[in-house]
């Protein structure tokens, strides 16, 4: 079990609000996760007896040096890559007993995810992107929720808009938007603003956030950028697939600072 270290200090974590639906417990954790790729010498450890959970309503960023075991971490807490050994929980629910199609369905109704390359249909409008993962399910979208998510993102005039005819900060919005329709437990976001300009890339964070504290949503955000992981609640610090810190309230300083002491 990877405790944080003894002398890393830690603060309270913020309010999340009167909003925090999911507020108690962790929206997602893992149980002493291995995780492996190769074989022989060229055996690669990416998850190294890992235990940590993502606290119910609160924002949480990974970060770590390249190969450090971010990424894996995020895709096996979300139900996208298997362990070889360990446990994985997303809402209580265990996903390595589950066959695919439950795995499916846990994902489809229980998570959201925003992925760098925005991945929206170009011949689909706005509107249309956002409750395509509702749509395929046959279920029907909470209007009221919609209306509530659209306004928030600011995408209530570009509902109409194809994906061309938006910037890439509009485009991120819809994939967040979407993300947040079906209001899952947990929104997975890998490096969410990796291909935003600064200004597009705060009003996704500023978004993000207010998902967690006006919502009562829980975000747990993979990125190399500090500003961005100034926007959530707490850090988690990864190197050699293992948890090796973890910051509460973090700083864009603070957090440059302990990438560099980790050599990224």
């Amino acid at each position: 079990m990877n405790d944080v270290p003894s002398n890393t200090l830690i603060h309270p974590a913020p309010d999340s609000g009167p909003a925090a639906e999911s507020e108690g417990g962790d929206a997602a954790r893992c149980e002493a996760a291995v995780k492996t790729y190769g074989a022989g010498g060229t055996q690669v450890r990416a998850l190294d007896e890992v235990t940590v959970g993502l606290p119910a309503g609160r924002f949480t960023a990974i970060m770590g040096p390249s190969g450090s075991g971010k990424s894996t971490l995020m895709h096996c807490l979300a139900g996208l890559d298997r362990l070889d050994s360990g446990r994985v929980f997303v809402d209580e629910v265990e996903l390595g007993p589950l066959g695919d199609k439950q795995l499916t369905t846990l994902r489809r109704d229980r998570i959201g995810f925003v992925f760098q390359s925005f991945n929206l249909l170009a011949t689909l409008t706005a509107a249309e992107n956002i409750t395509l993962p509702l749509d395929l399910a046959g279920r029907r979208p909470d209007r009221d929720w919609l209306e509530t998510v659209v306004e928030a993102t600011g995408l209530a005039d570009r509902l109409g808009h194809r994906p061309a005819e938006l910037s890439g900060g509009q485009q991120q919005r819809v994939a967040v938007a979407r993300a947040l329709a079906g209001r899952p437990r947990i929104v997975f976001a890998d490096e969410p603003t990796g291909n935003l300009d600064s200004r597009s890339g705060a009003e996704v964070l500023e978004f993000l956030r207010r998902a967690v504290r006006e919502f009562g949503r829980s975000v747990a955000m993979v990125t190399h950028d500090p500003n961005a992981a100034a926007y959530a609640d707490q850090v988690l610090f990864l190197a050699d697939g293992r948890i090796v810190d973890r910051m509460i309230a973090p700083s864009a300083q603070g957090v440059l600072d302990r990438m560099k002491e980790l050599g990224s």
